[in-house]
């Protein structure tokens, strides 16, 4: 398990960089918000379609190549964003950088859902989101630092050196421990303890809609919140960058505590409560003032996002047959991280046409509705 917390870690690094360094990258290139969120999508919308093909090929040619590219390809691009010239050339770079980082996510979930009963899913796939989760919260941190003594350009370079040398000692190190083969069985479950049922594909569809629509509408509403306090109240570029450690912070504990607590509560309860409680988060961006205010909001923010996470891919791995589990994974992978890259601009839009205000009272709007719309299909179920 340590060995893939740090490999997750690894994994998002790069990706991990962009967000808070918007500020910088918007000053050096002179970007509007569309332009900035353009960039985003950049990344997150490849990103999510290459979920695709890499949970096809994560069941037919097993996850320690997949697991190389997710890794040691995101750092080589994550290099050539850091030297991009230009606003065009840096988009095509985060292009390749997002396609390079699809197929991590489907190989190596089902490799540590495999290493446990089904009893303790989400709790260990909680305990690997922490990898992840520290990344998305060290990031904004150390890119900020550096990018105040290097630039936002070092931020990329410096980071993605050691990543790229790690991902490709990683490789040998699955090998030798026997990680070469797709994964031929499940300690929990085979495919006669996934009975297909009435009603089961429609509730496993709502639950994953309900997941994927708070996480987009979350990190999509995160990813502008250093604009909005440098714009609106003079936060420094740097301070600003790093406020979003915060909300990933959350996902230290939330994470493993919401996996924790759906193993003996139920997975639909907890999806529910997370999900209701985020749109009134994200409206509240409007009402908050830099310091304690914003430090709470973020915080729930990031906590219902990082909470929801082990809690829907332990569902989706406890619902689906172990022949097709990757597969599924990707389509769900594919929905939750390239959705962003649809959203952002039209978020980018409305903050440039209208206000922030205006952008944020919608998405807090949508997510609200959609989890109250959720609740009333699967109300009544624990798992």
């Amino acid at each position: 398990m340590p060995l893939f917390v740090l490999a997750h870690f690894s994994h998002h690094l790069m990706g991990s960089l962009l967000t808070p360094l918007l500020p910088f990258i918007r000053s050096s290139f002179n970007l509007n918000k569309t332009q900035v969120g353009v960039l985003g999508s950049a990344y997150n919308l490849p990103y999510g379609l290459a979920q695709l093909p890499g949970g096809w090929l994560a069941d037919r040619i097993g996850p320690r190549k997949l697991i190389l590219v997710g890794i040691s390809g995101v750092a080589a691009a994550g290099l050539l964003v850091g030297i991009s010239p230009n606003y065009l050339v840096m988009a095509v770079f985060l292009v390749i950088l997002g396609l390079a980082g699809g197929g991590y996510h489907p190989a190596a979930s089902p490799l540590v859902s495999a290493s446990v009963t089904e009893q303790n899913r989400g709790r260990t796939l909680g305990l690997h989101q922490i990898g992840g989760t520290a990344s998305f919260f060290l990031t904004p941190l150390i890119a900020a630092g550096i990018a105040a003594a290097l630039g936002w350009r070092g931020s990329f370079i410096s980071l993605a050196i050691p990543t790229f040398a790690f991902g490709i000692a990683l490789y040998f190190i699955l090998g030798r421990r026997g990680y070469t083969e797709k994964p031929q069985s499940d300690t929990a479950t085979d495919d006669t303890e996934v009975p297909v049922i009435s009603g089961s594909r429609r509730r496993l569809t709502v639950f994953t809609l309900l997941g994927v629509v708070l996480q987009v509408l979350v990190f999509s509403s995160l990813s502008f919140v250093p604009l909005y306090v440098n714009e609106i109240y003079g936060t420094s570029e740097a301070a600003a960058a790093s406020l979003l450690a915060i909300a990933h912070f959350a996902g230290l504990w939330a994470g493993p505590l919401g996996g924790y607590l759906s193993d003996r509560l139920g997975k639909v309860p907890i999806m529910l409560t997370v999900s209701l409680l985020a749109g009134p988060a994200i409206y509240f961006i409007n009402q908050v003032s830099p310091g304690w205010s914003i430090w709470l909001i973020l915080l729930v923010m990031g906590s219902c996002q990082y909470a929801g996470m082990p809690v829907l891919e332990s569902y989706i791995i406890s619902h689906t047959q172990i022949r097709n589990r990757s597969t599924v994974l990707g389509v769900y992978y594919f929905t939750s991280r390239g959705g962003p890259g649809i959203i952002m601009p039209a978020l980018g839009y409305l903050i440039d046409n209208y206000s922030y205000e205006t952008c944020f009272t919608i998405t807090g709007a949508t997510m609200a509705l959609v989890a109250i719309l959720c609740t009333l299909l699967v109300w009544g179920k624990r798992d």
